[in-house]
């Protein structure tokens, strides 16, 4: 019987990272999907030090639907199981005035920031559905509940996130899947309340609600 899956999308070495050590230490599987090849190598290592017994590494554009579906479908056929948590944690932003933002820059942006976690969603879900359980987690941000003029991609993004985090939590809670957004207002960095292992403690704290007190969101404040 295959160990839990914990699937990290968008895995960088800030958050992304933290998490898959965070779940590691729980004694899930992993599986992540990160944008260089470059962090193939030292993110395996470093999450066998956390004590992760398998990671399923996969390096794909996360915009590309074609190339996310292929390195999902390769990490649940190298684990033999779907996962039973999936991290979204992706973004992309075109730093610009709303004024002089391209339309296709907006595009691209929201492909990654939203529609590409609704496509990952949805390709867990069936197996979610069949178990009776899952927990779906949604990497958020203050520009959410804050847009700022000189991020309105990213901006529109993180807000459009947030509302398919909304939308589906309430979908998906009688059939036993747990979605929740976090919603980040501030900078991750060390040293501060935002350094990126303690926002991956509140990751794990949020996946281990009973279900009786599910939060849809959690807004993490300095």
């Amino acid at each position: 019987m295959p160990l839990p899956l914990a699937l990290v999308i968008g895995a960088g070495p800030g958050i992304g990272l933290a998490v898959a050590r965070r779940f590691a230490r729980e004694g899930f599987a992993l599986g992540m999907v990160v944008q260089h090849e470059a962090h193939r190598a030292p993110f395996q290592a470093e999450l066998a030090q956390a004590g992760a017994s398998a990671c399923h590494l996969q390096v794909a554009e996360v915009g590309d639907p074609d190339a996310l579906r292929t390195a999902l479908g390769r990490i649940a056929a190298d684990h033999g199981s779907a996962p039973q948590v999936l991290v979204y944690n992706a973004s992309r932003g075109t730093a610009a005035p709303a004024s002089a933002l391209a339309p296709d820059a907006l595009r691209q942006d929201f492909q990654v920031n939203v529609t590409a976690a609704l496509e990952s969603i949805q390709w867990t879900l069936p197996a979610m559905i069949a178990a009776g359980r899952g927990t779906v987690l949604l990497t958020g941000g203050g520009l959410a509940l804050n847009p700022q003029a000189d991020q309105p991609s990213l901006s529109i993004g993180k807000a459009g996130l947030r509302a398919l985090a909304l939308c589906l939590a309430d979908e998906l809670a009688p059939a036993g899947i747990h979605v929740a957004t976090l919603t980040i207002a501030g900078f991750v960095q060390p040293h501060t309340p935002f350094n990126a292992d303690a926002v991956a403690e509140v990751f794990w704290d949020v996946h281990g609600e009973a279900r009786e007190a599910w939060r849809k969101e959690v807004v993490l404040k300095a």
